[in-house]
């Protein structure tokens, strides 16, 4: 592959569509001269005009200049004939997303454009090496995988296939750059880097409603408010559409040959079948009225006019880390915790499992369960807007609305979940590094790019092996063990990558000595 390419000018893209459109606008206005192709003519004819009153509206904002649009526009070639991108140093394909027919169409390519021609593939599910295997030139089949909407979605998913010549790829890195927006590369493995990491929040997040720990709005509220993301895995999905994750986790559940770590869920399936997509459908995990989610209302937030319960409180001292956060906050809140090694015998007794449910934890410990509460202190308990409790089935009425009442004095709003191990945040947390650090350990992508993927493509707070680290790395083992051995469910499996950095004192970012 040439070194010429490095520095790519014409570009022709094979699909009107959303994707294609968005494509477009961001290479005319980064000056490459684009020819645009649908067999649909009026597609074409849609996209053109789409693109003139998108690049009006900037114009109008004060966002661009109106000289710079029409130059802009001036770029966009509108073509009838696939035969028109002859000239093009690279064809991006944003077409259907079945595999016969992106073959069939780099093959009509290869017999019109010139040998050393890109073809990049903007598929986000399809393997690249598939792809290209129908090719005659293999080595210039790439994927280049933008996320919706293009020109506001900053980073781009440059794919190797096993045959992609290197440089290829070199040329898309750097164009993605030329156009403002961010590259990262990946190997050909299922769900590339973003699809990949992306299956934990939402497939734990459908595991813990299955079980009924918590509703749907709860968890959503748990991971905005205590773990500080921008949306739940509901909102997500919602605003995504159910007809769109639902195949995505299934295609990349069966690609990885039903690896538990990424199986769905019925709930999602089952709905996907009633036509509850989300956003689009007016009804989803949420209802939808004028395109506005109705908000639900949560069960158990506190209040601070329940006042503060006389109860005397009892902290468990077999968890140092959490224990210590634990008697830190209850100070401020105004209550001073029994200094005894055991709890009086009508104590609320307060434990903090990092992976463990309330139950097995006041059995380890020679507990009454009646009085055991579960609080989650993985997360900075000062910096949250939301604390989450957690009881045994036997856990009393009372002793639920004391710790309640002691823990949103405050203010501070408190979820209340069913037993769990893991509780909420600590599970879905747990899930998406450790998720992250298999892909490092698979070594599809580095870690700085698996990083960047999910902090630009999924608009989480950091990338997921950030977050590990800020949590904590040993934390998160723990939580990850704990689920294991007590829920015996192999989707917990700590990834070696995250074990050996905790046991060599590594961050979860650096790749060391391979």
């Amino acid at each position: 592959m040439s070194s010429a390419y490095l520095d790519i000018q014409s570009i022709g893209i094979v699909g009107g569509g959303a994707m294609g459109r968005g494509i477009a606008q961001i290479a005319i206005l980064s000056g490459h001269f684009v020819y645009l192709y649908d067999n649909n003519a009026e597609a074409v004819a849609a996209a053109d005009a789409a693109l003139r009153t998108t690049l009006a509206t900037l114009v109008e904002k004060g966002k661009l200049d109106a000289k710079a649009s029409e130059v802009a526009l001036g770029r966009l070639k509108l073509c009838n004939d696939l035969a028109d991108l002859r000239g093009c140093e690279l064809i991006i394909e944003a077409i259907i997303e079945r595999l016969d027919v992106k073959q069939a169409l780099f093959g009509q390519l290869e017999k019109i454009v010139a040998g050393d021609c890109i073809l990049a593939s903007n598929t986000s599910s399809l393997s690249i090496t598939a792809i290209a295997a129908a090719c005659a030139q293999p080595e210039r089949v790439v994927g280049f995988h933008f996320f919706n909407p293009v020109p506001l979605m900053k980073v781009v998913e440059v794919i190797d296939g096993l045959r992609s010549d290197s440089a290829a790829g070199d040329a898309l890195m750097a164009l993605t750059r030329k156009m403002g927006h961010t590259p990262v590369r990946a190997r050909d493995m299922p769900g590339f880097i973003v699809n990949h990491a992306g299956r934990a929040m939402n497939t734990e997040g459908l595991r813990i409603a299955q079980e009924g720990v918590a509703t749907f709005a709860e968890i959503d509220a748990i991971m905005r408010d205590q773990a500080g993301f921008r949306m739940g895995p509901f909102e997500l999905m919602d605003l995504t559409g159910l007809d769109v994750s639902q195949p995505v986790m299934e295609s990349i559940y069966h690609q990885f040959y039903e690896e538990a770590r990424y199986r769905p869920s019925p709930i999602a399936a089952v709905r996907l079948a009633g036509g509850l997509l989300g956003r689009k459908s007016g009804e989803g995990f949420y209802l939808y009225r004028d395109g506005k989610k109705v908000e639900p209302e949560l069960p158990m937030v506190a209040s601070t006019n329940e006042g503060m319960p006389s109860i005397p409180v009892w902290v468990s001292p077999a968890h140092p880390q959490g224990s210590a956060a634990l008697k830190t906050l209850l100070q401020r809140l105004g209550v001073t915790p029994q200094p005894d090694a055991s709890p009086s015998k009508d104590a609320l007794i307060l434990v903090t499992p990092f992976g463990s449910d309330a139950s097995s934890t006041a059995a380890e410990q020679g507990l009454d369960p009646k009085r055991v509460v579960a609080v989650d202190t993985l997360m900075d308990l000062e910096k949250a807007s939301r604390r989450t409790l957690m009881s045994t089935p036997a856990t009393d009425i009372a002793m639920l609305a004391a710790a309640r009442a002691i823990f949103g004095a405050d203010g501070v709003a408190v979820s209340m979940i069913r037993d769990s191990c893991g509780f909420v945040a600590q599970r879905m947390v747990a899930a998406i590094v450790n998720t992250a650090c298999d892909i490092a350990q698979q070594q599809i992508a580095s870690t700085s790019d698996i990083d960047s993927a999910v902090r630009f493509g999924l608009g989480y707070p950091h990338g997921p092996l950030t977050l590990g680290d800020k949590v904590g790395a040993a934390h998160l083992l723990e939580v990850l063990r704990n689920m294991l051995q007590g829920s015996g469910d192999p989707r917990y499996r700590p990834s070696s990558w995250l074990v050996r950095r905790v046991q060599t004192n590594l961050s979860l970012t650096i790749a060391g000595n391979y």
